[in-house]
């Protein structure tokens, strides 16, 4: 996006990948389908260390930028829910479109090769890529954060950063599933069932579907909240978010020989309900049970209290959490404010954005800021 934009505007620019193709996360992201921008991508519903450093280059590369350029090359795209816009035929359409983009403005490539050196000197970043040595007034760093290694991603941005002399917050794996231990791993026994919960981390709270697997907790809410959460911290689930209060005590006026078990089944999956009845521990019929006792549980089923061992890391994570720190960089242009000529965008930078197309749609953004600005140099 940043190639593309300055290469429109006359500059030459060489984008430079280790790997051999272009766009590898695009490709898988969304089930092959790229969730390629959110129509709700406001600076609000990013995390970062200056929570508003996201507003300057969101508010000028919109989502409707974006769809605009999707439309122009005749990209069919549908809305999913939550403002979520995937391609309706393959990813493989996003990363054409990008490529087309790019060499309308005559950018180049230099693929599949290391990066053996980076140095700067009088005005004039070099890049020592293979058995090419190239330079440069402008380097950007759009090489992302370790998050799904397996497709190559590394945390190379974070030492050229440093080389720099700018700050990196510590990353850690984000929009990642979490594990649990302990006397918790009856529910890992539920691997495959879901269920529409709120989960919460801290003052984040999320209404989305959760699942139980082999492993622990994912699903779209937790994938949520575990931005958010910090290791050896709790994240709680209400898992009856449209149950009314005092909703139990009704039931039992209703159905007073009815079990807890049968009346947890009546609203969440069987093996799901059966394993809260069996931690509550309430046994027998509703009328045998006080409407204090039910109270209690009711309470508890709204705040249910899970302590992740940890996340499944880097390897299953979407997205990292932390990067390049914001406080050296231009929220307009992405420069460094100390190294004139270098800028940094997209998942490298200390923005992190929600599930749902939020994370790519701060790549378009950030990379058209800079590339703007590389053609105003």
């Amino acid at each position: 996006m940043c190639a593309a934009t300055a290469g429109q505007r006359g500059k030459r620019v060489l984008v430079v990948d280790h790997a051999a193709q272009l766009g590898a996360k695009i490709l898988i992201s969304g089930g092959g389908r790229c969730n390629f921008t959110n129509v709700g991508a406001v600076a609000e519903r990013y995390l970062s260390a200056n929570p508003h450093f996201a507003k300057s280059a969101l508010g000028r590369y919109q989502p409707a930028d974006f769809i605009a350029l999707v439309e122009k090359h005749g990209i069919a795209y549908h809305e999913k829910t939550l403002g979520q816009l995937f391609c309706d035929g393959s990813a493989r359409a996003i990363v054409e479109m990008l490529l087309g983009e790019a060499a309308a403005g005559g950018v180049e490539t230099a693929l599949g090769a290391p990066v053996r050196e980076v140095s700067h000197a009088d005005g004039r970043f070099r890049v020592e890529v293979g058995a090419r040595s190239v330079s440069a007034p402008a380097l950007v760093i759009a090489t992302g954060g370790p998050s799904i290694p397996k497709l190559g991603a590394t945390d190379f941005a974070y030492g050229l950063a440093r080389r720099f002399g700018l700050s990196v917050v510590e990353p850690r794996p984000a929009l990642v599933p979490l594990t649990l231990a302990g006397d918790q791993l009856l529910f890992r026994e539920l691997a495959g069932v879901a269920a529409d919960v709120v989960a919460r981390a801290g003052k984040a709270a999320f209404r989305e579907a959760a699942l139980f697997t082999h492993r622990g907790l994912s699903g779209p809410a937790i994938l949520q909240v575990s931005s958010y959460w910090r290791n050896g911290e709790s994240i709680a689930i209400d898992f009856l978010p449209d149950a009314a209060p005092g909703w139990m005590v009704a039931a039992k006026r209703a159905r007073p020989r009815l079990s807890l078990k049968g009346l947890l089944a009546t609203m969440l999956p069987e093996r799901l309900a059966d394993t809260l009845a069996e931690r509550l521990d309430l046994w027998g019929e509703l009328n045998s049970m006080s409407d204090r006792l039910l109270g209690m549980a009711e309470a508890r089923l709204a705040d249910w209290s899970f302590r992740p061992s940890g996340s499944e890391g880097f390897a299953k994570a979407e997205v990292t959490v932390g990067g390049i720190a914001t406080a050296g960089l231009s929220s307009k242009t992405m420069e460094a404010s100390r190294v004139p000529g270098l800028y940094a965008i997209g998942e490298a930078v200390d923005v992190t954005g929600w599930l749902g197309g939020y994370n790519f749609q701060w790549a378009w953004a950030s990379g058209w800021a800079a590339g703007e600005a590389i053609a105003a140099r």
